[in-house]
């Protein structure tokens, strides 16, 4: 790699909005590095070189729609093919914290691509992209990225250029692969750790489950031969009290031969005596 070129708007008014994204990464590399960024009358832009690999940095100054004006002088004055620049930009289709590289490829629409690509004239130049998310309305983009991301927006776009820059010395070093292995893998987010009822043993949670069941679900018919709590207390209070006096335990009062109908015991006197008609005058008689 030869040429870095960051894109977005110059001045003031721009220099926090979303489509600076591109200024804010080289400008950090910059200040990170030691490399003073000169404005450079010839070029359009600010211009400035990396010491220990000899890579220029451009932040062109000719606004975002005329970025390819200073690409292209910087191209062909040095003699730089497409395939040793890298442009970094904003990108639509990523929602913030997202930082991807790719070479080649479309422009998607955006105009400082377009303009490089035109006068270049050649896709084959290389991309880091960084995320700002997509307004979800292609007639809102314009203002939407002529503006200020949010609090948050701002924070993971921030922390998606760190990872950028923790990249940028493999791409400085010719290890573009292992560049992109890195900002690719650090970009997906980290599972989620189980929760105590996902980790626990199937019994146990098997067990848990069943339990569950029988406090909210309907009652359980209750087995044979085992009485509720309720009916044990009942029975061993009945048990406890003495038995009322002239009773025994039916187990051990003998029963005794049920006593004859009234009726039936006249009939018989009656007919004894017409049988043994002297029993009563003898009777009488002592």
């Amino acid at each position: 790699m030869k040429l870095i070129v960051g894109l977005g708007n110059p001045g003031q008014k721009y220099e926090s909005t979303r489509h600076n994204a591109g200024f804010w990464l080289v400008e950090r590399f910059a200040a990170q590095s030691g490399t003073v960024l000169r404005k450079d009358a010839k070029f359009q832009a600010l211009v400035g070189r990396h010491g220990p690999s000899g890579i220029w940095l451009v932040l062109p100054q000719s606004y975002m729609n005329s970025s390819g004006r200073p690409v292209q002088m910087m191209s062909s004055f040095f003699k730089i093919a497409p395939a040793d620049i890298l442009v970094v930009h904003d990108e639509l289709d990523f929602p913030p914290g997202v930082v991807r590289m790719k070479q080649g490829g479309g422009i998607a629409g955006h105009n400082g691509l377009k303009d490089i690509s035109g006068r270049l004239g050649s896709h084959d130049y290389w991309r880091l992209r960084i995320g700002v998310g997509h307004p979800g309305d292609r007639d809102a983009v314009t203002e939407y990225v002529l503006h200020k991301p949010a609090q948050e927006e701002r924070a993971a776009i921030d922390a998606a250029i760190d990872r950028a820059l923790d990249a940028l010395p493999l791409i400085l070093g010719g290890d573009i692969q292992g560049a992109m292995l890195k900002l690719h893998t650090d970009e997906k987010p980290a599972a989620p750790a189980p929760r105590a009822d996902e980790s626990a043993p199937p019994a146990k949670a098997k067990a848990k489950a069943l339990a569950g069941t029988e406090t909210t679900g309907p009652a359980t018919p209750r087995r044979a031969g085992k009485a509720p709590p309720a009916e044990k207390a009942k029975a061993a209070t009945t048990a406890n009290q003495p038995e009322p006096a002239g009773k025994g335990k039916e187990a051990d009062t003998p029963k005794s031969e049920p006593a004859a109908p009234a009726g039936k015991t006249r009939g018989l006197g009656s007919f004894l005596k017409r049988l043994l008609p002297d029993a009563d005058s003898k009777r009488a008689k002592k």
